[in-house]
C-alpha cells in the first residue's frame, strides 16, 4: 500500500502542477489527453483506497456531491458594489472627488477590464480551500464550495508564500469558445440553447449536482484580495503575489500613473475588446495604493476609490409596436415598449422601458415608430431614440395614460416628480401583489414555497388582501389551490410561521415604507430598537439620524400617519412579528463622548480604524465621515489625507493622536 500512497501523491502533485501551467502560465507540457489519463489513474487510485483520500485532491473537480439547499451566509468582508460611469468627464470629476479628499498625496491606478459574470468570494485556510460563497446581496451570499471547487482554474491548494487565512474575490465566468460549444451540443439533442454566457455562469454556480457543474467549462479570473495584514502595499502587486499563489490573473492589468494612461488604455480596449474570449463591459479603475484605498474608504453602496467605466453599448434598431402600463407595488407607473424581436448583447430583446410620460414627450416617440436600442449599463434595455426620417404616414403623438390600467383609478402626478402613480394604494391589484412580494422577500421576511405565482393565486381567490392575512392562512383554505399538495401547504405554513423570528431591521425593511431600503431600516432600527418609538419619531428627530434626510423622514411621518398603515402595524404585533431590537441595546463603556463627533483618518500602530470607530461609539460618541463645523474632535494616524488635515486646522478641529484618543476616553 505503500506504493500506491507515494503514487497518489506523485499524481495529485503532478496535476496540481499541470493546472497551475495551464490555467496561470498559459502553457502546458503535457496533452489534454495525458492530463485525462493521469487524472483517470488517480481517480481509480483513490476509489480503490478510499482511506487516502483528501478533500483538496483534483480528483474533486470532476464534481459528484448533491447540495439540496444552499446555505446562505454572511460575507466577512461585504462585497460591494461599483459606481459606473459612461464617460471620460465622470472620471475626471471622480478624481477631482478622491483628490479633495487625500489632498496632494501621489495617486497611481490600476485598470483592470471589467468581465461580465458572477462574483465570487473564496477563502483559504492554510493555503487550502476552505469555502466559496456567492456575491448575493453583497452582505451575505450562498455556499458554492463544492460547485466551485470543479473550477479547474480554482487552485484547490495554493503555493509558495500565502497567508494563514486569506480572501479573494473573483469573477466566476463562461469563455465564448466553451459557451458556444454547450449551445451547439444543446441544438444538437433538439433543445433551447442558452440565452448569454454571464446568466449561464451565474446559473451553474447553484445547480443541486457538483458532476453537472464539472462539466461546463467555467473559469475564475481573479480581481481582489480582502482583509487586513495583507502581504502587499498595492493593489497591483496584489494580482502578482494572487498569480504567484496560483490564480489566474487576467494579464490585461495595467499599472498607470496618471489619468491620461488610464484614458489610453480605456481606448485600446473599447478597440480590442471583441478580440479577448470573454465577455467584458468596461474598465474598473482603482487607487492602486491600499493605504489610500483605507483612507478613501465606503460610501453605503460602493468604495470610493474604485469606480467602472463602461464602454458605449451596443445599439440596434427596431420597430415599436405597442405602449403599455405597469403598475409597481409603491403605484409607480412605468411605459413599457413592446417592440419587434431583436438581437442585443446576446440577447432577443422584446420590451424596453420608456421611464416615464417626460421621457417619451422628449422622444416623442410614437406607435410604429423605428426605435434606437441599447442596453448600456443597465440590465434592462432601454430606448435612447427615434428614426423621424421612417415615420409612417399619419402618426400623432403619444398621449399618455390619464388612469390606473389596472384598477381604473385616475393617476396623479406630485411636484417635482418624474413618475404618474396611481393612488389606490389599497384596491390596486398588482401594488396589492407587489407589497405582498416585497414583504415575502430574502431580504426581509424570507418565506419559502410563497413566490409571486403564489401570491397572486391566493389574491385572485379572495385568500389575502394584504401581507398580513398570509398569518392567518390555514391548511384548508390552501389544498384546493392549482398545484398546493398537502406537503406543500405544510412547508409554507411552517415557513410563515418561522418568520415571525425575522429580526426587526429586516421586518422594518420588509413593511415597504417608500425610501426605506435595507440600509435605512437597519439604520432606522438600530437607533429607534423598537416600531413603537419609531412611529412617534417627529421629523426632526428622524432627520437628526446618520443618512436620513427630509425626503425619508418626510415618508415615515406620513406612512405612520396613515390609519390603514396603523391597522396592519397592530395585526402584525398580534401574530408575533419581532417589532424591537433583541436583547438589551448595547451598554456603553462610559458617556465621555456622547453628543461628541469624532472622524477617524490616517493609519495606527494600536488600533484598526474600525476598533477606534466602535470605541468612540462604545463611550457613547458618533462617527463622522467628513470634518465639518460639527466635528469635535479628528483622530489622526499616519498618512492622514492632506486635504483633511487642511479642512481641520481650517476649521480649528483638535487633532488627536493615538494616545491623545486614549486620554479622551480614560476614566475620571
Amino acid at each position: 500500500m505503500q506504493a500506491e500512497k507515494e503514487r497518489i501523491i506523485t499524481l495529485r502533485n503532478q496535476l496540481e502542477r499541470y493546472n497551475y501551467e495551464y490555467y496561470t502560465l498559459d502553457a502546458s507540457s503535457i496533452s489534454d489527453f495525458e492530463f485525462d489519463q493521469l487524472l483517470q489513474e488517480l481517480i481509480n487510485l483513490e476509489n480503490k483506497f478510499p482511506e487516502l483520500a483528501d478533500p483538496h485532491s483534483p480528483t474533486q473537480r470532476v464534481g459528484g456531491s448533491i447540495t439540496k439547499n444552499f446555505e446562505t451566509k454572511m460575507h466577512a468582508y461585504r462585497m460591494y458594489s461599483l459606481d459606473n460611469s459612461y464617460s471620460k468627464e465622470d472620471l475626471i470629476d471622480w478624481e477631482h472627488r478622491i483628490q479633495k479628499i487625500l489632498g496632494n498625496s501621489p495617486i497611481t491606478y490600476t485598470c483592470e477590464l471589467k468581465y461580465d459574470g458572477a462574483s465570487i468570494s473564496i477563502t483559504y485556510e492554510n493555503g487550502q480551500l476552505a469555502e466559496a460563497i456567492t456575491r448575493g446581496d453583497g452582505v451575505q451570499g450562498d455556499v458554492v464550495t463544492n460547485n466551485v471547487k470543479t473550477i479547474a482554474s480554482v487552485p484547490l491548494r495554493l503555493q509558495g508564500d500565502f497567508p494563514p487565512t486569506l480572501t479573494i474575490r473573483g469573477e466566476i465566468i463562461l469563455p465564448f469558445k466553451g459557451f458556444q460549444q454547450m449551445n451547439a451540443d444543446l441544438l444538437a439533442k433538439g433543445e433551447t440553447p442558452y440565452s448569454n454566457p454571464r446568466n449561464t455562469a451565474s446559473g451553474s454556480l447553484k445547480l443541486q449536482d457538483s458532476a453537472e457543474v464539472a462539466k461546463r467549462p467555467l473559469e475564475c479570473l481573479l480581481y481582489n484580495l480582502t482583509g487586513s495584514s495583507l502581504p502587499v502595499q498595492t493593489q497591483m502587486e496584489g494580482l502578482e503575489k494572487a498569480r504567484s499563489w496560483g490564480f489566474k490573473v487576467p494579464k490585461a492589468a495595467h499599472l498607470a500613473q496618471n489619468m491620461n494612461e488610464v484614458f489610453a488604455f480605456i481606448d485600446h480596449w473599447d478597440q480590442h475588446r471583441h478580440e479577448l474570449p470573454y465577455e467584458t463591459d468596461g474598465v474598473v479603475i482603482k487607487v492602486n495604493e491600499l493605504r489610500l484605498q483605507e483612507e478613501l474608504g465606503y460610501t453605503a453602496k460602493a468604495p470610493r476609490w474604485a469606480i467602472a467605466y463602461k464602454f458605449k453599448a451596443e445599439r440596434v434598431s427596431t420597430h415599436l409596436l405597442d405602449i403599455t402600463y405597469q403598475v409597481g407595488r409603491t403605484g409607480a407607473i412605468t411605459p413599457v415598449a413592446n417592440l419587434e424581436p431583436v438581437a442585443l448583447a446576446g440577447t432577443i430583446v422584446k420590451r424596453a422601458s420608456l421611464h416615464n410620460a417626460d421621457q417619451i414627450a422628449k422622444l416623442d416617440i410614437r406607435v410604429g415608430d423605428e426605435v434606437f436600442v441599447e442596453k448600456g449599463g443597465e440590465i434592462i434595455p432601454k430606448i435612447v431614440g427615434v428614426n423621424p426620417d421612417t415615420r409612417p404616414v399619419g402618426s400623432t403623438p403619444l398621449t399618455y395614460c390619464t388612469h390606473c390600467p389596472e384598477c381604473g383609478a385616475e393617476l396623479v402626478r406630485n411636484e417635482g416628480e418624474a413618475q404618474h402613480y396611481c393612488p389606490n394604494a389599497t384596491e390596486c391589484p398588482p401594488q396589492i401583489i407587489g407589497r405582498i412580494e416585497h414583504f415575502i422577500g430574502r431580504k426581509a421576511m424570507d418565506i419559502d414555497g410563497l413566490g409571486g405565482e403564489t401570491v397572486e393565486l391566493l389574491f385572485k381567490n379572495g385568500l389575502v388582501h394584504n401581507y398580513t392575512d398570509l398569518y392567518h392562512l390555514t391548511k384548508d383554505q390552501l389544498l384546493p389551490l392549482e398545484r398546493m399538495a398537502e406537503k406543500s401547504a405544510d412547508n409554507l405554513l411552517q415557513s410563515i410561521d418561522q418568520s415571525k423570528n425575522i429580526p426587526f431591521e429586516r421586518v422594518l425593511f420588509a413593511l415597504g415604507i417608500r425610501f426605506v431600503g435595507e440600509t435605512v431600516a437597519k439604520k432606522l432600527a438600530r437607533h429607534f430598537r423598537s416600531i413603537d418609538k419609531l412611529q412617534q419619531a417627529t421629523f426632526e428627530e428622524l432627520i437628526a439620524v446618520d443618512e436620513i434626510g427630509d425626503k425619508i423622514a418626510q415618508s415615515i411621518v406620513q406612512t405612520f400617519a396613515d390609519p390603514a398603515f396603523q391597522q396592519l402595524i397592530s395585526r402584525l404585533q398580534g401574530v408575533g412579528i419581532q417589532f424591537e431590537m433583541q436583547g438589551a441595546e448595547p451598554e456603553l463603556a462610559s458617556d465621555k463622548l456622547k453628543g461628541k463627533t469624532l472622524v477617524v483618518s490616517g493609519v495606527f500602530s494600536r488600533y484598526s480604524r474600525d476598533e477606534l470607530k466602535a470605541l468612540i461609539e462604545s463611550h457613547g460618541g458618533k462617527v463622522g465621515s467628513g470634518i465639518t463645523s460639527k466635528t469635535d474632535y479628528v483622530v489622526a494616524g499616519e498618512n492622514m489625507g492632506p486635504a483633511k488635515l487642511e479642512k481641520a486646522v481650517q476649521l480649528k478641529v483638535p487633532i488627536l493622536d493615538e494616545d491623545g484618543f486614549d486620554l479622551l476616553i480614560q476614566p475620571a
